[in-house]
Order: structure tokens, then C-alpha cells, then sequence
């Protein structure tokens, strides 16, 4: 059973998406009707219905205020707060945390925002098909010089999708552990590489398919073949959830684990997320870092316009998942 999550909700027959217009238009809660299971990750504690006032978190902590779990997006920064370009830009981006115009009607919202911290107008449409949530993006870049951004999007799930053991699987051919994230409850060897879904950990190989609590990791995935894609199924195949995107657009995508790992606050071990997070740039540490470590970043040009589209497919499984088609849907078997 989850908690009410706040916001305004749009139906299909399969599908009940709630979203928060007020804090970053945050996807916060997703539930597949027909089983009545519930997919994203919701944090074990209430979070402060308010933007932050200056449109960016000083630090991770005031950003986990505003935190539900869910599915917010991060722009123009992502990760670590930090001065970049003379600009000062909260942890995960003012587009993750500030509130957006909205309208919407039974299966379709549309959100739009013209940011603070960059000279940019973004319009994002969430609308569903069937059992597949379609998100469109489309941004405009309305300055005289070109700026640098990160872009990407923090797609934490949990909920009854994690109330088993459950197996996480992509057509991603390589994994990287994180070289600035090391808590006591990483398995991870700092930097390690390999072909997914195996990588040096601390002790022994680490299979990323078969995660179990206690566990705090962060690896990028990243060398997709076409359409990107990865997916969580319960092995009891009670409900699954696959998350396909552009790799043109998004060429890596954070993999996040929080599996009642971090004992400090807020989490006190009893987080449950796995966040499947595309993303422009391969650094999680924010802008300052990524540049200077050469991971890229997206540079917008004077009146650049740039869309791009992502879609979750929300299912109960017939077994491992081992595809996702051009309409966003799942194959199992």
C-alpha cells in the first residue's frame, strides 16, 4: 500500500499517473490499474509541498525536502550544486524543484516553463497510450551566447514494483561504477568498468540484474545498439516497468541504487528506490565536475530548438524482459 501522493492525476484504463505541477512537475506516482501495483519509489518521509524559494537546493539535504521519489527531471544541472559560467545552480537543477505552468484533460498533461538560471523555454507533454506513459520534451534556447546544461531525467522506481526480488536488465553493452560515489554500502570497486551487467566490485564481481538490500551504488550505462532501453520485473512477474528513450539524445543513463543502504538522514535505511535515469552526460557530480572531467555536456546554440521522447511501459510480465519495441512496449519471455 502506498501513500496518497500530491498533485493532479490523469487515467487511462491501465494506467493512473499523478503528477506535481508545483515541484518540478514531478511524475510522483504511476499505478498499473488492473493489478492495482504501484511502480515509482516514494521516500520514507514528508516531503515540503513548496518550491525552494531561490529555485535552487544549496545542497543535497534542502533538495531531499522537496523530495517524494517519483520521476522529476533534471535541468539545467544534475547532481552536485555548483557556480558554473558565473551562475550558481542547485543540486539536480531549478527544472527538478521549481513549480510549472500546466493544463491537462482526462490522459494528457502539458507543462511549460521559461527558466531562471538559463535563457530557455521548455514544454514537456505527458500523455498515455494504452498502458505506455509517452513523455515529450521540447526545449528552445532563447540567449545570445551559448550555454552549457545537463539534461536528464531522475526516474526512480519502488513502491510494490520493489516489494520482491526482482531482476533489472538493458540492450546497454557496458557499465561504469561511479568514481566520486563510495558509501560503507557500496559493492562497487570506484571506476570499475565492464560489460553489463557485471562489474569489479570491492570483494568479487558485481551482477547490477540481481540487486539486494543492503546496497548504495551508482554506475552510468551506456553503448546502446538503436533504441535505449532498460527494465525492472518482480521474478514473481506480478508487474513490471521498461523505460525506453533516444540514445542520440540521452547516450548514457545513471543507474541508481538505494536499497535501505544510507543510514543517515533522511533515509535511515529505509529507502527502497532503483533509479533508471537518462541523461546528456555521464557525470552525476553536477556541471563544475562534468566539465572538468570531459564527460560532456549539451551545449545549446543561439535558437536551438530540441525535442526528444521517452516512454515507460507499465505490465505484468510473462518473464524476463528481453526487448522493447519502437512503441515503447515491452517483449518477455
Amino acid at each position: 500500500m502506498t501513500r496518497s501522493a500530491p498533485g493532479i492525476s490523469i487515467a487511462s484504463r491501465e494506467l493512473e499517473v499523478t503528477v506535481n505541477p508545483r515541484i518540478g512537475g514531478t511524475i510522483t506516482e504511476i499505478r498499473h490499474l488492473p493489478s492495482g501495483l504501484s511502480v515509482l519509489g516514494q521516500t520514507p518521509w514528508d516531503a515540503i509541498d513548496a518550491p525552494v524559494t531561490s529555485l535552487a537546493a544549496r545542497d543535497e539535504p534542502e533538495w531531499l525536502t522537496r523530495f517524494t521519489g517519483g520521476w522529476p527531471l533534471l535541468f539545467p544541472n544534475g547532481g552536485d550544486a555548483c557556480t558554473f559560467g558565473g551562475i550558481f545552480h542547485g543540486f539536480h537543477g531549478e527544472a527538478s524543484i521549481a513549480p510549472w505552468e500546466f493544463s491537462a484533460t482526462a490522459r494528457t498533461m502539458r507543462l511549460s516553463r521559461r527558466f531562471f538560471s538559463v535563457p530557455v523555454e521548455m514544454q514537456r507533454e505527458i500523455t498515455l497510450d494504452g498502458d505506455v506513459l509517452v513523455l515529450r520534451e521540447r526545449l528552445r534556447m532563447n540567449g545570445k551566447r551559448p550555454v552549457e546544461v545537463i539534461w536528464g531525467h531522475h526516474a526512480t522506481f519502488g513502491s510494490d514494483l520493489l516489494g520482491g526480488p526482482l531482476e533489472v536488465t538493458t540492450n546497454a553493452a557496458r557499465a561504469l561504477a561511479d568514481i566520486n560515489y563510495d558509501p560503507p554500502a557500496n559493492p562497487l570497486a570506484p571506476g570499475g568498468q565492464g560489460d553489463w551487467p557485471k562489474l569489479p566490485g570491492k570483494r568479487e564481481m558485481v551482477d547490477l540484474s540481481r540487486p539486494a538490500a543492503p546496497m548504495a551504488a551508482s554506475a552510468y550505462l551506456h553503448d546502446y545498439p538503436g533504441l535505449a532501453w532498460a527494465a525492472i520485473r518482480r521474478l514473481d512477474n506480478s508487474i513490471g516497468a521498461a523505460l525506453s528513450w533516444d540514445a542520440a539524445t540521452f547516450p548514457c543513463a545513471w543507474l541508481w541504487y538505494e536499497l535501505e543502504g544510507t543510514p543517515e538522514p533522511p533515509w535511515h535505511g529505509r529507502g527502497r528506490m532503483l533509479g533508471i535515469e537518462p541523461n546528456t552526460t555521464r557525470s552525476g557530480s553536477g556541471l563544475a565536475d562534468a566539465k572538468a572531467r570531459g564527460t560532456g555536456l549539451l551545449t545549446l546554440e543561439p535558437g536551438a530548438e530540441l525535442s526528444t521522447e521517452l516512454r515507460l511501459h507499465v505490465f505484468e510480465p510473462k518473464g524476463r524482459v528481453t526487448g522493447v519495441s519502437a512503441d515503447g512496449r515491452a517483449a518477455t519471455g
